[in-house]
């Protein structure tokens, strides 16, 4: 018996993390178990995640099941792409350049800043008073 190439990789974005798996198949994208379009509700979440696949013309090619967890909805779509491309480079490593150029590699350092004492927040400060 055969055994089914499968290819995985870990995308983070804030504190959203995908562990993805890109097996062949005919394109269909599963996170938690649910259609991609059923969990990503935004349609903008929607395209972020398609981005690498239609940018190496690879969304036909490759079944997706992915593992989110952690952030929120955006955080996690910007953790599936870099998943999904770090992904394809295993499948291909010629397609690093198209996927660095278009920057889908790029893991965004961004971050929430912590609070800090004496300060109502990261930034804002209490309200002064003069009397």
């Amino acid at each position: 018996m055969e055994q089914a190439v499968k290819y995985s990789a870990v995308g983070r974005r804030k504190e959203a993390i995908a562990r993805v798996i890109l097996l062949p198949g005919k394109g269909t994208i599963s996170i938690n178990g649910l259609p991609y379009e059923k969990y990503f509700l935004r349609e903008t979440d929607r395209i972020i995640i398609q981005q690498p696949l239609l940018a190496t013309s690879n969304n036909a090619k490759f079944d997706v099941v992915a593992n989110l967890d952690g952030g929120g909805l955006t955080g996690q779509a910007g953790a599936l792409r870099l998943g999904i491309s770090r992904a394809l480079i295993s499948v291909d490593p010629a397609l690093k350049d198209v996927l660095r150029k278009q920057g889908f590699l790029t893991r965004d350092p961004r971050a929430k800043e912590r609070k800090k004492y004496g300060q109502k927040g990261a930034r804002k400060r209490f309200q002064w008073t003069k009397r």
